[in-house]
């Protein structure tokens, strides 16, 4: 086993973007379901102004993980929920905690500035310990339930569909 990972979360700045693109591209390189588009998506989200919340994991200088959230729609309006991902550590990194990290210390801020939850598209078996869970009635149109998941930060879990900022619409082979 290797020895504990010591790294600290900030939110992203000006000069994280580059680090940030090729960690995402090295993390998502040949994932079975990522079109390969997670590093546009985010570069479209800071673009746009719609990341809400960027955060880093720094180790030695460098950076080893994202994560962003952005707002999401719920049956076309905006009601303080947000979507996160892409989510991205450095491979050699991954399984160590740095991406539990990352998710958790976005939660609390979120919740700190006043969201009213999050959802994520993603794997169950990860995201249910971090406290996410399918929710009957609140659907991404096109996507198993099983894997569409979400997270009350305040007050209850709405109803309807979901949709993710434009930014998402990145075509593959963009």
């Amino acid at each position: 086993m290797p020895p504990d990972l010591v790294f600290t979360l900030r939110e992203e700045d000006a000069a994280d973007a580059d680090a940030i693109e090729a960690l995402t591209r090295e993390a998502f390189q040949g994932h079975a379901f990522s079109q390969q588009t997670e590093h546009l998506i985010v570069r479209a989200l800071r673009a746009a102004g719609a990341l809400r919340l960027s955060l880093v994991a720094v180790q030695d200088g460098v950076v080893i993980g994202h994560v962003a959230f952005s707002p999401v729609s719920i049956d076309g309006a905006y009601t303080g929920w947000c979507g996160l991902g892409p989510l991205a550590v450095v491979p050699r990194h991954q399984r160590r905690g740095v991406g539990s990290a990352l998710v958790r210390s976005g939660l609390r801020r979120l919740r700190a500035h006043g969201a009213a939850g999050c959802v994520v598209l993603g794997e169950p078996a990860f995201y249910t310990r971090l406290g996410f869970a399918p929710c009957p009635g609140l659907q991404l149109a096109g996507v198993p339930p099983e894997l569409f998941m979400a997270q009350a930060l305040d007050g209850a879990v709405p109803q309807g569909t979901v949709r993710y900022h434009p930014a998402f619409d990145v075509p593959p082979g963009a």
